[in-house]
């Protein structure tokens, strides 16, 4: 993560010399030209609302960020192509930390060993500020359903054809059990 990014997609910049000992809590809210910049980097029609209350603290040279994401955000139906709107809250847990602590590149080993019950790894940053517009973006593009279906849809509905052959690459073998089935 950079120290200073003008193409930011959120006013959320902090300044890690800024945040008391005991911690701050900051409110993080896109306006409407940022939440239509958020929506195109997620390649979706709308976000309605984005907010984030944050809870900042520091941490091992860094920072905590603790709290809650609550955004809308309208994506079409994969059945209908109708807007569906989704609604998120999803708790925003992430540690920053200079880049001066992050581990050198790992020579590569013919066996890596994944914890996947650790925590997350942490971000890293170099110098004074933090952005935090990019994790906010990633927890939204993270929660989005990948199928959003308007509700009480279903690919039966639409009265497609249906292909009366069996399709199937063993179709033709069902001959050999069932000699009066044609294949």
């Amino acid at each position: 993560m950079s120290a200073h990014n003008d193409d930011a997609l959120l006013d959320a910049r902090i300044r890690i010399d800024n945040i008391p000992p005991e911690g701050r809590e900051i409110v993080v809210k896109a306006t409407e030209a940022q939440r239509e910049a958020i929506a195109e980097r997620l390649d979706i029609p709308a976000v309605d609302k984005l907010e984030a209350r944050l809870k900042l603290t520091r941490f091992r040279g860094g920072l905590r960020v603790e709290g809650r994401l609550d955004a809308v955000t309208e994506q079409p139906c994969v059945v209908t192509f109708v807007p569906v709107k989704q609604v998120m809250g999803e708790e925003v847990e992430r540690v920053f930390l200079p880049a001066a602590e992050q581990p050198a590149v790992a020579v590569a080993h013919p066996e890596i060993y994944v914890d996947l019950e650790a925590d997350e790894l942490p971000d890293y940053f170099e110098g004074h500020e933090i952005d935090l517009s990019e994790a906010l973006v990633e927890t939204v593009a993270l929660a989005l359903d990948p199928y959003p279906r308007a509700e009480g849809v279903s690919v039966e509905d639409l009265d497609l054809p249906q292909d009366e052959a069996d399709e199937s690459p063993f179709s033709s073998l069902k001959s050999l059990i069932d000699p009066d089935r044609k294949a």
